[in-house]
């Protein structure tokens, strides 16, 4: 049976929604490019995406969505390789995706309900992603994200909790629990449960999920259920992302962010007082407007305050649209530099943090053919000798070698 080709970009939850969407679609001869728009070069790369994908499959029909096409629909349009346009509100519907329409989208402001998953079946990934929540009620200066996503919207729990026992039955072993802004998840739905109650009833009514994962939290939404989870829940790996962007209480007040630089960090000493193995990650934005050579400092500097081992750098990119845009810009050259830096002391930890493992023997997800896979703090692990994708394997650690872990199975 011929199955479709999906192109994801971006964020976790493009990643689930694409399997959704290639479920959807199975039989069909399409290719879907489930774009991102987080920044310019984002969009410009998915844009790449949807020519490259038209030179590969010229003959099979090529549909876009995701948050690009989303938020700028008509230049998606116009791309002489695009057959039709999806919007994010409809990429999980059946019904749309059997439209003829050229575009197939409504208002995304006026979304109340996250779509219910209509798939019995994943692809051969061992890991799976799990869309909770969808959308972000808050406005960051520099976020253009909630005009392609709309506002905060939850999935109820009982379904979370049958989609995930279903997977489970599948013989995944793995859950990442995603969402545009999950540490929001239930305040639209009654009796406004929290993220954590959702964890906690997981972990409890699904005992054979063996591994759970959370992506990117907002630290200062992390209430003190969710910490002691976090803190005391072997099944809730103990690796955490959050959602930074800079260490620098001027440039988090320009940003719109609701935390403070002692904030982020009080969370954290919390964190690995109790559970000094957890792993932290973290995004960060280089050159936000006014930033100086002094606020940049207090941004490389959380790296180490924060205890950061897994850093994703962005210089900053305009959005048209957004405050930011507006505010006094600080040189791109500037701005490359810095996030120059940021990597490199980035990596430099990371290699160093990595080092401190060798002689251990980590629990290992194997995710690629029988070599490779994630540890529980998410360290990349591969080795000589095959094992079957989808398992856990013990991993004697016995060097680093280009960022990664490598060892032998016992």
């Amino acid at each position: 049976m011929t199955e479709p080709t999906v192109i994801s970009l971006g964020c976790r939850l493009n990643r689930a929604e694409s399997e959704a969407i290639k479920a959807i679609n199975n039989g069909r001869n399409i290719v879907v490019v489930n774009t991102c728009a987080v920044t310019t070069n984002a969009v410009n790369e998915s844009r790449s995406a949807i020519r490259r994908a038209r030179r590969d499959h010229p003959t099979a029909e090529l549909i876009v969505t995701g948050c690009a096409a989303q938020i700028d629909p008509d230049s998606f349009a116009a791309m002489p390789e695009v057959d039709r346009i999806i919007g994010n509100a409809e990429k999980l519907s059946a019904t749309a995706w059997s439209s003829r329409a050229p575009v197939v989208m409504q208002d995304i402001m006026a979304v109340q309900r996250t779509a219910d998953y209509p798939v019995a079946q994943l692809s051969s990934h061992a890991r799976a992603f799990v869309e909770v929540q969808n959308g972000c009620d808050h406005r960051c200066t520099f976020c253009i994200i909630p005009f392609g996503r709309g506002n905060s919207r939850s999935v109820p729990a009982d379904s979370v909790v049958a989609r995930i026992s279903e997977i489970i039955e599948q013989g995944h072993l793995e859950i990442v629990l995603t969402g545009v802004d999950l540490t929001s998840y239930g305040s639209d739905l009654p009796g406004a449960p929290s993220l954590a109650s959702l964890v906690e009833r997981l972990l409890r009514d699904v005992p054979n999920l063996a591994r759970l994962r959370l992506s990117s939290l907002d630290s200062i939404e992390i209430d003190d259920h969710l910490l002691n989870l976090i803190m005391w829940e072997d099944r809730l790996m103990p690796h955490l992302h959050l959602s930074l962007q800079a260490g620098d209480d001027m440039i988090l007040k320009r940003m719109k962010r609701r935390h403070s630089r002692r904030d982020a960090i009080r969370i954290v000493e919390r964190i690995k007082a109790a559970r000094p193995e957890t792993a932290i990650g973290a995004d960060l934005i280089a050159g936000f407007p006014t930033e100086t050579d002094a606020m940049f400092a207090n941004t490389l500097a959380l790296l180490d305050d924060c205890d950061i081992v897994h850093a994703h750098i962005f210089p900053y990119s305009p959005r048209a649209g957004t405050p930011a845009a507006r505010m006094p810009p600080v040189d791109p050259a500037i701005r490359k530099r810095r996030a120059a830096i940021l990597r490199t002391a980035a990596l430099n930890r990371r290699n160093a943090w990595l080092s401190t493992m060798i002689g251990t023997t980590q629990s290992v997800l194997v995710e690629r053919p029988g070599t490779g896979g994630h540890a529980p703090n998410f360290a990349d692990v591969r080795w000589e000798g095959s094992a079957a994708i989808g398992s856990i394997q013990p991993v004697q650690i016995t060097g680093v070698d280009a960022g990664m872990l490598t060892g032998v199975i016992p």
